[in-house]
């Protein structure tokens, strides 16, 4: 029970102007972006340093009160929602302890926004290379907390692969400190991958070590219309072929996505006619002759000889560029506009990506008549956004009432391609329940003894991935 003396003792932690319990205060930490997932607390603590977060875990764990860490609650998996647990809010703790440029590292804090890291490496002339939808808003301690992907997943891997060292409160209160910038250390367990991707469930991330990477100073944005997601992978290996592998990004839209983009998105149609499909890729690097466009134009030349696209643009201009980029990064807003969406974040060898679309497609399309698919996403890494919105006749409580039925037909079909059913969301509380048909027996025992090791009492996250 959360009896008001204990709340009286947690709010002093953190001071009373930091401790929420009002019903307005708290509500914003109450919903997570979809509207799918709400929950209910009775105190929002807002910590200002890792000594604050430890001494809030060292009182819950003898208490057996329960905490649910939340950076900047848009997950979509609803790994962030209490159910009557204390929330962990990180935003005040939003400093950037340090940056070597000649490390090529930064140190932050678990609060700060991703973009502002991005800002700050821009400042000293290198890149952050973590690219989401939600950088304006999402935090970077849960952008590992969920090892979050991306656009550029492709050329500088998941958050996982960014992340040198980390600083960790544990359910106990015991602060680890492994922040670092060595790139090679074999001194036993590589600890920080525990709580890389756990969502809070074993520990709470306070500060990472993150790489940076110069920022090439020549880039080129493509925009192509093809026929399938089969030219796509055709495309790809051809970009990656002229280019020298210096493709960063490389997705791929349905015309049903790209024309919500353009209906509620602000977004113009590039191209001179509609196609099935598109693909958007993007060039970056160091070319001594400087010239990324051209590399580009090269790559369409021979791409149109062989039939794989039927129409281009390269973008102009940085404008240009990033209006190409608005068509992708509103697919996933705009959705909602067109009333109800059934989402899938999966995975499946990038080589099985079109067999999987055919097959997922006709299945979707024999459940729920009248459907439109919507499946875009980061194709260069197998990864697709496979989401299914409604016909304009649909009621949409109704279609968004078989969301259960229907992920599961499509998750099966994930594992018959040797997929995941979860690419970079998470699992939260959405697929917790789904994971044990995904892992073997002896993962999933192996996953329950970590979780007892560090955190016996189940204070943190419960309820979340196990």
């Amino acid at each position: 029970m959360l009896t008001p003396d204990l709340i009286e003792k947690l709010s002093a932690i953190v001071g009373a102007n930091h401790a929420l319990t009002s019903e307005s205060d708290i509500a914003p930490h109450l919903l997570e972006p979809r509207g799918k997932f709400s929950g209910h607390s009775p105190l929002v603590l807002q910590p200002g340093s890792t000594e604050e977060v430890s001494a809030i875990l060292k009182l819950a764990n003898e208490t057996g009160t329960t905490i649910v860490p939340q950076g900047g609650n848009t997950g979509l998996v609803g790994g962030q929602m209490p159910a009557g647990d204390v929330v962990l809010s990180l935003s005040r703790m939003n400093r950037v302890r340090h940056l070597d440029a000649a490390d090529s590292c930064i140190t932050v804090e678990a609060g700060v926004i991703l973009h502002n890291a991005q800002e700050a490496a821009a400042a000293e002339g290198l890149i952050f290379p973590l690219w989401i939808a939600s950088q304006g808003t999402c935090q970077v301690g849960g952008n590992l907390a969920t090892n979050a992907g991306g656009i550029n997943v492709l050329a500088y891997g998941n958050a996982r692969d960014l992340c040198l060292g980390l600083e960790v409160v544990l359910a106990s209160g015991e602060v680890w400190n492994g922040l670092t910038s060595l790139r090679k250390d074999n001194t036993g367990y590589d600890l920080k991958h525990l709580f890389i991707g756990c969502e809070g469930t074993l520990g709470v991330i306070t500060a990472a070590s993150m790489k940076l990477l110069p920022a090439p100073p020549d880039r080129a944005t493509v925009f192509a219309a093809l026929p399938s997601p089969v030219e796509a992978l055709e495309l790809l290996s051809l970009v990656r072929r002229m280019s020298g592998n210096a493709v960063v990004a490389f997705e791929i839209m349905p015309r049903s996505g790209v024309e919500m983009s353009i209906k509620h998105g602000g977004c113009r149609y590039p191209l001179a006619a509609p196609s099935d499909w598109y693909v958007l890729f993007e060039l970056a690097g160091f070319d001594a002759e400087g010239d990324m466009n051209g590399k580009a134009t090269g790559i369409l030349e021979v791409a149109f000889e062989e039939g794989l696209v039927s129409d281009a643009t390269i973008a102009a201009s940085t404008q240009a560029a990033q209006d190409l980029w608005r068509i992708r990064e509103a697919m996933s807003e705009v959705q909602r506009l067109e009333g109800g969406s059934i989402k899938h974040d999966i995975s499946v060898p990038v080589s099985k990506v079109p067999a999987f679309l055919d097959e997922a497609t006709v299945l979707v399309e024999k459940m729920l008549p009248g459907c439109r698919p919507v499946p875009f996403g980061h194709i260069g890494d197998g990864n697709i956004h496979f989401n299914v919105s409604q016909s304009a006749d649909d009621d949409k409580e109704a279609f968004l009432a078989k969301w259960q039925e229907v992920s599961a037909a499509v998750h099966e079909t994930v594992r018959k391609y040797g997929g995941s059913i979860s690419a970079e969301h998470g699992i939260g509380t959405l697929k917790r329940d789904e994971l044990a048909a995904t892992k073997q027996p002896v993962e999933m025992a192996m996953m329950h003894g970590i979780k007892q090791l560090l955190d016996p009492k189940a204070i943190l996250n419960p309820g979340k991935v196990l």
